[in-house]
């Protein structure tokens, strides 16, 4: 091997190259040529004397040597991404944009609700926020795409070298069309959910796998045919007297004012709930910082949607 070291660009390029395994795609993400890419990946291969990738008519995979690499790359770019973010603390306190992912199911109906607040606080604080399903913000998060996630808890015991900090629970009701036999009463037991036809979101959505849970239990049919993309969606769905549903107590707050087509009631007895809770690299520059924000958000939460949400601490 040579005595030059690759430099943190062609790292990135491998490190992009590796998780789509696309040179095409990898060239549009990085905002390079196709060929400039593939003639930096080449370099990089000379420089380590190994072969990175395999290139075959099903694709671009990843070489043995490739795999056992390719941590090491996210590695290198996360104390990149770490050494970047304590310079610029250093130089400018916390005067910086952050990269804050959220759920779709969350973040409309709880940012309004928050960020006026969080920013008169600290006036100085950006964020970028962007919203992807549960998964792929740990995923981006681990990738130092996200400085901060919120995201549903527990965390998988796998991510212990994330940093947690609960914020709320949240119930989710449960919605029928105004015409329907259970319209009007306040709440329901589990077991007037048998025979009954759900909805749900798409199974990428963390309280999916909640509501089936609950459905396998009390002999509620899932509708598989008819998952939703949206919660409005969703909402529309059981307007139409597809069937019922259950949704998030935020989004009740902030959408359903007066639902004349829809009854809203309290599942009694099994209520189901999900926590949420802002997560970071444990090892980020601006972890105390990141701590003080969570303790801001609980407190505007407090005040703001307390009758709607329970505050973790």
């Amino acid at each position: 091997m040579q005595n030059k070291s690759p430099s943190i660009a062609q790292i990135k390029y491998f490190a992009t190259v590796a998780e789509l395994s696309n040179y095409r795609k990898a060239a549009d993400e990085l905002g390079v040529s196709q060929p400039a890419l593939t003639a930096q990946i080449t370099n990089l291969e000379t420089l380590l004397g190994v072969s990175l990738f395999e290139r075959s008519r099903a694709g671009t995979q990843l070489s043995p040597a490739g795999r056992e690499l390719q941590q090491a790359a996210q590695q290198v770019l996360l104390s990149m991404r770490g050494f970047e973010e304590l310079a610029t603390v250093i130089s400018k306190g916390h005067q910086t944009t952050y990269k804050l992912g959220v759920p779709p199911t969350v973040g409309p109906y709880l940012l309004p609700h928050v960020l006026p607040d969080l920013h008169q606080k600290h006036q100085s604080l950006k964020l970028h926020v962007r919203e992807a399903a549960h998964k792929i913000l740990l995923r981006e998060l681990e990738k130092g795409s996200y400085d901060l996630v919120l995201v549903p808890l527990p965390l998988p015991a796998s991510l212990s070298h994330f940093s947690v900090e609960p914020l709320f629970t949240e119930s989710l009701k449960f919605v029928v069309p105004s015409d329907h036999a259970l319209a009007g009463t306040k709440g329901v037991a589990a077991k007037n959910l048998k025979g009954e036809k759900v909805l749900t979101l798409e199974e990428q959505h963390h309280f999916h796998h909640q509501i089936q849970e609950t459905c396998e239990r009390h002999g509620a049919l899932i509708q598989p045919d008819y998952a939703g993309t949206s919660l409005d969606t969703l909402r529309q769905m059981v307007v139409m007297g597809m069937g019922v549903a259950f949704l998030p107590a935020l989004y009740v707050h902030s959408e359903l004012h007066h639902p004349k087509a829809l009854h809203v009631c309290e599942l009694i007895n099994n209520p189901i709930t999900r926590q949420h809770g802002l997560v970071w690299r444990s090892a980020a520059p601006n972890r105390s910082f990141y701590r003080k924000v969570a303790a801001d958000i609980r407190r505007i939460i407090e005040k703001r949607l307390g009758n709607v949400l329970e505050i973790n601490s």
